[in-house]
């Protein structure tokens, strides 16, 4: 059962610390609002990750055949989600700092993905919508020697070590989203990390186009 747990922590760390632009934009949210906000969005990615290792291992080698045919489809969605993401965290920025001089409103906060209610549920989404996480985690799954007749206790505690992994990790980045919020409080420095944050999601969004 331990050995399910540490090879549950391992591919949720393996999935997890990449640095991708879901990172990128855990950072920068909780950069630019608060820890609520950016641990939201951390748990959101953790509880996709979570998903995605319960469905490959209930589904296991079936589950990656069925999403082979839209791998493609489902990359282009996430990278025009991307590129949205980036124009208008970039535009709300700018917007910000022509108006209030840079400081934060109560207006900026409540819209796009500013409250931890909608960070949850965009960065939910958004990680659900990448095919490489359910292909890596069936991989694995399949590659395993209980792959054709699994324990269920030792799945869910397969699924229990990925979630917990993904989990320390996307919160150890918001986490450090929010002291460099503090580092750069000014306005120059909120607009900057938005410009740096937006910049490299977009190109991490053509990168998912790559073959």
């Amino acid at each position: 059962m331990l050995t399910a747990f540490v090879a549950g922590l391992v591919a949720g760390y393996g999935v997890a610390i990449p640095v991708g632009a879901i990172a990128v934009l855990i950072l920068g949210l909780a950069a630019r609002t608060s820890l609520r906000v950016g641990a939201a969005a951390a748990l959101a990615v953790a509880t996709a990750d979570g998903l995605y290792a319960a469905l490959a291992v209930l589904g296991g080698a079936g589950l990656a055949r069925v999403l082979a045919p839209v791998s493609g489809p489902l990359r282009v969605v996430a990278a025009v989600v991307l590129l949205g993401l980036a124009g208008r965290g970039l535009w709300q920025a700018w917007r910000e700092h022509r108006r209030r001089g840079g400081e934060p409103t109560g207006r900026a906060a409540g819209v796009g993905l500013g409250t931890p209610g909608r960070a949850y549920l965009g960065l939910l989404a958004l990680t659900l919508l990448n095919p490489a996480t359910v292909v890596y985690f069936a991989a694995l799954v399949i590659g395993r020697r209980d792959a054709a007749a699994p324990d269920p206790a030792a799945g869910a505690l397969f699924v229990v070590g990925a979630f917990v992994a993904s989990a320390s990790w996307q919160l150890t980045i918001a986490g450090g989203g929010t002291l460099v919020g503090r580092v750069l409080a000014g306005p120059r420095g909120r607009l900057v990390t938005a410009a740096v944050s937006s910049v490299l999601i977009a190109a991490l969004a053509v990168v998912v186009l790559l073959p």
